[in-house]
């Protein structure tokens, strides 16, 4: 398993129960949420090198969905609820999705699964007694795919990279033998398939023998292998291992002839695409629990690796009504199996800085193998969960994962023996092990954070990897490795240091093994960057709670960077109208508002923002092309109870539409679409003089 450079790292008790949280310790958490997931994604989409197991990472995500349930108006942007996957990684061409690739939301218990088909029955306005069909389809442990097939012959494949945008696979993926390069029989003139590409158990092993034969690299499970075989930049080594895929979704498609998700299964083995054989059709929520359990049963004597079962409504224009929620379907769910467990020797408890100066305890464990996957490190979250589960060097500990992610440390085996008790207990540093500095914990968090700032080079290091990193300014050639030496030297030091670093050309050609080709390559990428979105911008800058979903929302809101950064900055100054504002746009809380505003309060960050603004060309938000939309641009605002679709369905057809969607009526309002029950929202419309329509009446403006 691949070492991580720097491990997330977690801020809050856990252990607090949900239903006792009061709301700044669920803002809080939910931001740690956040930042903390967004990691272990990315080590398991983009590197294929998780550094903890499903089960832990499941219970996050858990966790982060039952705060948000109890308190939805804290639901963050950039939360996991509203990301999916990891962007794509460096050395392939990038594609953008026609259609975005999303993930599914997961459910881990019978109850989860019949809170979805109600869920589904509230949604569509059906009764009890409606019946719903679903499809039941193995969720295979591999890498999804997009294949795009053109007048039947395929032109282009695809990662899932971030859900927007992947990875350029298509000489790789022609060498899977099952995947057709023509479409068999009729097809449409453009239709995107998507699957998943996997290994299956006895290839693994045999690959893994004869790897191990000639002392080669061994794999840790038939997922990351599958991976590494296809992100591999030469074709031929991709041909030379065994892989496999199944077919189960599409994509962009000029037609789409087929009226069940169970019809597309029969028209993808029609077209030569191999469809999983335990894939089943299944009449109510009752049958579809039955098939879980069937294949939970079997799972271990499948020829390929299984982490769950999908559910999927049946129904094409049932599932065109739910839509999607952030980045998930609403009409389809992962219904995940139980974790694994077992035990090993905890070896050593390594610190980790991160780039907001939280200090993680990471435990190194002796191999185990958990279900075909060989685990060697963990997370253990905080002082407080050491100290909770009394774990000491040189204990055994039980390790658990789910599917083949993210282990974690659930407990210590015989806590109550002598053996233990002479062990000496972990002692959390009040140093800092990079820079030395001094070790907080602020009230109400359980993290201890350097208090080093900028002196701290770990922390100025991954914020410049940040600002640096592919969903931000993409900078090749600017690893962590790089900056590190760079900001050792004195040449980078904040963001806009990047972008005059050619004034230190003649120190960079003393460096050991830096040739003129090597610098030229680093200069030509600072300059290819010099050029930005506006939404990327905001992200690189590295503002609390403020991800890639959060970017994009103040983006669309104010248009480009001169006017946020005058709306901001005069919030950060007390103009109340500006603030209220900024804490209108749709899922921007008080305490995101909060860091955006603080982070336009700093000097120091506003001298910077002079000096890259100066630097670079920041390009204004690109709208989609809503030109024969009623509502492109108005701000609307939605209250009361709508009857016709529900308050999701709404918000999400208006920003479909052009709309920004905002969750206060201030004089800058357009439009309030208000059904029954409608209150203070209203009587705001009403003083301001802002226009009102009711539910019928909006229906008719959009033409729906």
């Amino acid at each position: 398993m691949k070492k991580p450079t720097k491990g997330p790292a977690t801020s809050l008790n856990r252990t607090i129960p949900v239903a006792k949280m009061d709301r700044d310790i669920a803002a809080l958490e939910l931001a740690d949420l956040a930042s903390e997931i967004a990691a272990h994604r990315a080590a398991y989409y983009q590197a294929d090198a998780p550094v903890i197991t499903d089960a832990a990472f499941d219970a996050l995500e858990k966790r982060n969905a039952a705060i948000e349930k109890r308190f939805p108006d804290l639901i963050r942007p950039d939360g996991p609820s509203k990301s999916v996957g990891a962007q794509a990684a460096a050395g392939f061409r990038k594609v953008k999705h026609a259609v975005p690739m999303l993930s599914l939301d997961n459910a881990f218990s019978e109850e989860d699964v019949r809170e979805f088909d109600a869920r589904i029955r509230r949604f569509l306005g059906l009764s009890e007694d409606e019946k719903i069909e679903f499809t039941a389809e193995p969720k295979i442990d591999g890498l999804s795919f997009s294949a795009l097939y053109e007048h039947g012959r395929l032109v282009i494949a695809a990662t899932r990279g971030d859900g927007s945008e992947g990875e350029d696979i298509t000489a790789n993926i022609k060498t899977i033998k099952q995947m057709p390069d023509m479409l068999m029989g009729d097809a449409p003139k453009v239709v995107e398939i998507r699957g998943e590409v996997y290994m299956d158990k006895a290839d693994f092993a045999a690959m893994n023998e004869a790897q191990a034969a000639k002392g080669a690299k061994t794999f840790a499970n038939p997922r990351n292998a599958a991976g590494g075989a296809l992100r591999q930049l030469d074709p031929k080594i991709t041909a030379s291992r065994p892989l496999k895929m199944f077919a189960y979704a599409w994509g962009a498609a000029d037609k789409t002839p087929w009226e069940t998700q169970w019809e597309y299964l029969q028209q993808l083995k029609r077209w030569g695409f191999p469809v999983s054989p335990q894939s089943k059709l299944c009449k109510s929520v009752d049958d579809v629990l039955k098939v879980y359990a069937a294949l939970n049963e079997d799972r271990a004597d499948l020829p390929f690796d299984i982490d769950g079962v999908v559910y999927k409504v049946n129904r094409l224009d049932w599932q065109r009504r739910l839509g999607f929620v952030s980045r998930a379907p609403r009409w389809g769910i992962a219904h995940k199996f139980a974790a694994e467990r077992a035990q090993t020797v905890l070896e050593h408890i390594e610190i980790q800085v991160g780039r907001t100066g939280k200090l993680t305890p990471v435990a190194h464990l002796k191999a185990v193998n958990v279900g075909g996957v060989s685990v060697t490190r963990s997370t253990l979250h905080n002082e407080d969960e050491i100290e909770r589960k009394d774990v000491r060097i040189g204990d055994t500990v039980v390790i658990q994962r789910a599917g083949d992610v993210i282990p974690q440390v659930v407990e210590v085996v015989d806590a109550d023996s002598a053996a233990h008790k002479k062990r000496p207990k972990f002692k959390f540093p009040d140093r800092c092990p990079i820079c030395d500095s001094r070790v907080v914990r602020e009230e109400g968090e359980v993290a201890k954070r350097c208090t080093g700032g900028l002196f701290c080079e770990a922390q100025a290091v991954e914020r410049l990897r940040h600002f640096t990193s592919r969903d931000a300014f993409d900078i090749e050639g600017l690893g962590e490795e790089r900056l590190q030496m760079f900001f050792a030297e004195g040449l980078i030091k904040d963001p806009a240091d990047i972008f005059s670093l050619e004034k230190h050309r003649a120190k960079l050609e003393s460096f050991e093994g830096w040739g003129q080709k090597s610098i030229d390559n680093l200069f030509t990428a600072i300059e290819r960057r010099r050029t930005i979105p506006f939404e990327k911008f905001i992200y690189a800058l590295g503002i609390p709670q403020v991800g890639q979903a959060t970017a994009r929302l103040l983006a669309q809101h104010y248009g480009d960077f001169k006017t946020w950064r005058k709306a901001t900055v005069a919030a950060s100054k007390g103009d109340d109208e500006a603030r209220a504002e900024l804490t209108s746009i749709d899922s921007i809380g008080p305490a995101t508002a909060d860091d955006i505003v603080g982070f336009f309060g700093e000097k120091h960050n506003l001298e910077i923002l002079d000096r890259l603004e100066e630097a670079l060309t920041i390009e204004d938000f690109l709208r989609a092309d809503t030109t024969n939309s009623p509502i492109a641009g108005q701000t609307v605002v939605f209250t009361g109870t709508l009857v016709r679709m529900s308050r999701n369905e709404a918000k999400a057809k208006a920003q479909a539409l052009g709309a920004k969607v905002a969750g206060s009526v201030s004089k800058k309002t357009d439009l309030v679409v208000a059904g029954p029950g409608a209150g203070s929202k209203l009587k705001e419309a009403e003083a301001l003089g802002v226009k009102v329509i009711d539910e019928d009446a909006y229906l008719k403006l959009i033409g729906a």
